[in-house]
């Protein structure tokens, strides 16, 4: 079985005032993946964002967190993936996601973008869904107006851990998707359940 996937993105927003945001959770993930590797992400310009090469796990990956704003990543990460020649399917974005609670995480092949601006931009530049996704959970404010403000503000000390630890979670089962079993992956993330 072949590498299925070359490109793992990050989703978020630049700058100090964003930084460690409930909206900035898939950054979060690729800057620990980074880490994972002893290989810092460093600025880009070409491909509008931070991007290390890693050879991690056996695989030889493409990490990249977009500089852009989160409604302009498509741009981002269609830049790399032209210039590397990664189709879609190669591509796996981690995100926030309201839907699921802190702590937990889902991987998934294609499907629409929920909302997420992040996602619609990516759709729109790459012209297509079936990207693959790393939906990493942030819970729900309860009411649909307060999200905004819900996703753009700092991290709790509980959702910082929770972080942390599906983060652990998620660089165990990666390499698995990465190798193309995303079957194996989803089987091992998908019955964690968060700590209390």
């Amino acid at each position: 079985m072949g590498q299925s996937i070359v490109m793992v993105v990050g989703l978020g927003n630049p700058g100090p005032e964003y930084a460690n945001t409930r909206h900035n959770a898939g950054a979060l993930i690729v800057d620990a993946l980074a880490r994972e590797a002893g290989q810092p992400l460093r600025p880009e310009r070409k491909y509008l964002g931070n991007h290390a090469r890693i050879h991690w796990q056996g695989c030889d990956v493409h990490l990249l967190n977009p500089t852009t704003f989160m409604n302009r990543s498509g741009q981002s990460v269609k830049a790399l993936a032209d210039f590397f020649k990664i189709a879609p399917e190669q591509i796996l974005v981690a995100h926030d996601e309201l839907d699921l609670p802190p702590g937990t995480a889902r991987l998934k092949q294609g499907g629409g973008h929920g909302g997420h601006n992040g996602l619609r931009d990516i759709i729109a530049h790459l012209g297509t869904k079936e990207f693959q996704r790393l939906r990493v959970g942030i819970g729900h404010p309860g009411d649909a107006k307060k999200v905004t403000g819900y996703v753009l503000s700092r991290l709790t000390k509980s959702d910082a851990r929770h972080l942390d630890e599906i983060a652990g979670d998620i660089l165990r089962v990666l390499p698995d998707a990465i190798q193309g079993d995303l079957p194996k992956a989803q089987n091992h993330l998908h019955t964690i359940q968060p700590s209390t």
